[in-house]
């Protein structure tokens, strides 16, 4: 990953696509033209493939469509999803992933209005994403609740950066017994203002101290990937009953032929583009016209945008495409 720390939005919402065919692109700090040199910088926005590049992706995923993972394994791997987890996390406690400091500047929704910063804000360098309307009543408590919360990455850095608001309450929950075990013990969890808790999204009740409709923000990082297809519909309907009217779920996740999928060897593919890692872990990779189905039947879609980056090395020459996708989506308010 780039060494600089991330000070504007990269992502590119699919629907502007007339500004996007001129290749005049509003936000992203570093895009690259036809006569830069690519190795002079660890990382590049809105990376357009060549067809070329397209056609390799596509053959790449079709070979893995050659030699999936044993029928005899699949079942095993669905049924142990939890203890994959909980390994993982028993291992790594909170020293595998980043702190996740770029939240202020994709998802501003998770902050007061007054301190975020829209795109005629910006100091000329970028600018930050303009942020959807959050209903926020004088005096009545704020709810964010983070599903798939890891070890804390997103949720103590929500918490210190909102230190100041006295109505701002966090929820955090995860699949992983042990990830929250992680953060229940972090001496950061402050539970006056949170609680963290087991829970799975796909589960058919809800979390028992969260009230239905009672969450104005859900912030759902790299989550639904880890979902196996057949429960997405429940994962959504939890969604919306946690909501309430007006409130918005912030998504990212992988994108299709990101590198991480294209890395994939044989006996790893579960079924079309959802796999296993090698400790367990499963993975989706989705396209932006997914996300629309799969949101836009109960809720309003307000971004659906996909982060193509180019990642370099330079000390190699190596290019390494990543794509991540980002939405927002909210419940009606009636």
């Amino acid at each position: 990953m780039p060494s600089e720390l991330k000070t504007t939005t990269s992502v590119w919402d699919i629907a502007d696509t007339e500004d996007f065919a001129n290749e005049t692109p509003r936000f992203g700090s570093r895009t690259l033209q036809a006569t830069d040199d690519v190795f002079t910088q660890n990382a590049w926005d809105h990376a357009e493939w060549t067809e070329e590049q397209e056609a390799q992706a596509r053959e790449a995923v079709l070979r893995q469509l050659e030699h999936p993972v044993p029928a005899e394994d699949q079942g095993r791997y669905h049924a142990e999803a939890a203890e994959n987890w909980n390994r993982f996390y028993a291992k790594n406690e909170n020293r595998f992933f980043k702190d996740r400091h770029w939240l202020r500047i994709e998802f501003p929704e998770l902050f007061k209005i007054d301190h975020a910063v829209g795109h005629g804000d910006s100091d000329g360098d970028g600018a930050q994403a303009l942020p959807a309307q959050v209903m926020r009543e004088p005096g009545r408590r704020f709810n964010v609740m983070e599903i798939g919360c890891g070890a804390g990455n997103a949720f103590f850095p929500l918490l210190a950066e909102n230190q100041a608001d006295p109505d701002y309450y966090a929820y955090a929950c995860d699949f992983s017994e042990t990830a929250v075990r992680v953060v229940r013990e972090n001496a950061l969890y402050d539970p006056a203002r949170s609680e963290a808790f087991v829970w799975d999204l796909t589960s058919p009740e809800l979390p028992p101290s969260v009230a239905p409709g009672s969450v104005d923000v859900i912030l759902l990082v790299f989550v639904l990937s880890a979902i196996h297809p057949d429960h997405w519909q429940q994962a959504m309907d939890n969604l919306y009953k946690l909501l309430r009217p007006g409130g918005i779920v912030l998504f990212r996740d992988y994108g299709r032929y990101d590198l991480a999928q294209l890395r994939f060897k044989r006996n790893r593919l579960l079924s079309d583009n959802f796999y296993v890692r090698g400790d367990g872990t499963r993975v989706y990779f989705f396209t932006n016209e997914q996300l629309a189905e799969l949101f836009g039947q109960r809720f309003e879609v307000l971004q659906n945008a996909v982060d193509r980056r180019l990642i370099v090395n330079r000390h190699k020459k190596l290019q390494m495409f990543r794509v991540w996708l980002q939405g927002k989506f909210r419940k009606p308010l009636t």
